[in-house]
């Protein structure tokens, strides 16, 4: 899967591709499936296509019933929907009783751009990562996101997966040994001085913050943290000891997601520095997904910064 495209692009074509071979799989959407990319899965299975209309949270009951009858319903609608407007029915319709249904939070993160302030969801992460049972999953990038929506199709349990708005550079395919697994970080590049630990666009941030710093003597590692819930202590704690210090980087709100999971977890077992780069206390802005990313730091050379805040902490 070579060049560019959007997780949302990836995600829609690995429904098609995967339908025939998972016949419980069934898709709704919230009268928005040209945006979420599902409108290939309805064109392709229209017995197997449920728009449920402008109703997020009747579409999530719909689901968890669905799922009480054997079928595998991944739930899509923008993040802001997905893990806000419905999220009293995600709580309780799907996740108390442990039901087999994907929510799909499509166009996630400040990277929305131009749809401003109101679609840019920057809480969804902690919002879901909240949920007693619920695991959380933001792919970086096509390869990344084809590989765990099959893991997710194969995982019986409530699941949160976070789709992007804008194409991306894919690059995990070229990785040597890569392989997706539900809970199980990936160490992207090895480094002795600090870590980046990182989800979703941020991972090919980090690794571009790398190359940056390397020309400093510093020496980064960077880890691509695409399931944030439950949390892969073992390669995080792994790094704390190594490196001495840890940043996190999410294309999220730096309250309650990865940066949160990050620092209660160093706390409690391998207190290092923990340096949170993300969207700080504040709501996003309109603008090109360019601009918006440099309004609020979500660079290679702001994560830099944080980078060097963090070893400088060592000291």
């Amino acid at each position: 899967m070579a060049g560019k495209i959007a997780t949302r692009g990836a995600y829609g074509k690995a429904l098609v591709e995967l339908a025939e071979r998972y016949p419980e799989l069934v898709v709704l959407d919230a009268d928005l499936a040209k945006a979420t990319m599902t409108k290939d899965f309805a064109a392709a299975y229209p017995e197997r296509f449920f728009d449920c209309g402008i109703a997020e949270c009747n579409m999530v009951g719909i689901a968890a019933g669905m799922a009480t009858a054997g079928l595998k319903p991944f739930a899509n609608t923008f993040a802001i929907f997905a893990a806000g407007r419905a999220y009293e029915q995600v709580r309780n319709s799907v996740c108390y009783p442990h039901l087999n249904v994907k929510v799909v939070g499509s166009h996630g993160g400040i990277s929305v751009g131009e749809d401003g302030a109101t679609h840019q969801c920057t809480e969804d992460l902690a919002l879901m990562r909240q949920i007693p049972g619920m695991v959380v999953v933001n792919p970086c990038d096509g390869n990344e996101m084809t590989q765990a929506v099959e893991a997710l199709l194969n995982y019986d349990g409530p699941a949160y997966l976070r789709l992007g708005r804008p194409a991306v550079e894919t690059f995990t395919d070229e990785l040597e040994g890569y392989k997706f697994e539900l809970g199980k970080g990936v160490t992207i590049a090895e480094g002795t001085d600090v870590t980046v630990a990182a989800t979703g666009m941020m991972v090919n941030m980090a690794r571009k913050a790398r190359e940056l710093l390397a020309a400093e003597g510093i020496s980064v590692r960077v880890l691509d943290i695409h399931t944030i819930k439950p949390l892969d202590e073992e390669l995080i704690l792994k790094a704390a000891r190594e490196t001495g210090a840890i940043v996190t980087s999410e294309e999220a709100s730096v309250l309650g997601g990865l940066g949160g999971a990050v620092a209660e977890l160093v706390s409690a077992k391998c207190p290092v520095p923990v340096v949170r780069h993300g969207v700080e206390d504040t709501f996003g802005r309109s603008g090109t997904a360019n601009a918006v990313l440099e309004y609020f730091g979500l660079t290679p050379e702001r994560l830099a910064e944080k980078v060097r805040e963090a070893v400088a902490l060592k000291k």
